[in-house]
């Protein structure tokens, strides 16, 4: 399957999003929890395509809201691998928020994830054969 560093540039995962009025709230922002909702998403998808093993989210770190991200946007989702422990993983993801008709692109909000691999018993279990 290659190297662990191969293993985590692989896994890297990205998704984007419109921020549709759908998804705000009375200020015409993104709801923080439909953030929190997304960065957990694409997080779990990053552990997935990392460990291919099935992975639970056992806690957050620090989710530091930089700036609102208002109706009208696009954003992305950056997950990435940043430590890997013998049955867990934690990951790094960014939102970042785009102008739809400029340039102009910034990192909003940022926080850690993390998972631990489980078994058929929903038991911890190794989140790489190999390590």
């Amino acid at each position: 399957m290659g190297t662990l560093e191969e293993r985590i540039i692989k896994s890297e995962t990205h998704i984007f999003k419109a921020v549709f009025p759908s998804t705000t709230n009375h200020y015409d922002t993104l709801f923080g929890g439909t953030a929190l909702h997304l960065m957990d998403e694409v997080a779990f998808i990053c552990a997935t395509r990392f460990s291919r093993k099935k992975v639970v989210t056992i806690s957050t770190g620090q989710i530091d809201f930089k700036k609102a991200i208002p109706a009208g946007t696009l954003i992305e989702l950056v997950a990435k691998v940043d430590t890997v422990g013998r049955t867990s993983c934690k990951i790094h993801v960014d939102i970042f928020m785009e102008q739809m008709y400029s340039e102009l692109r910034e990192t909003v909000v940022s926080g850690t994830f993390s998972f631990v691999a489980v078994d058929e018993n929903k038991k911890p279990t190794p989140i790489l054969d190999d390590l």
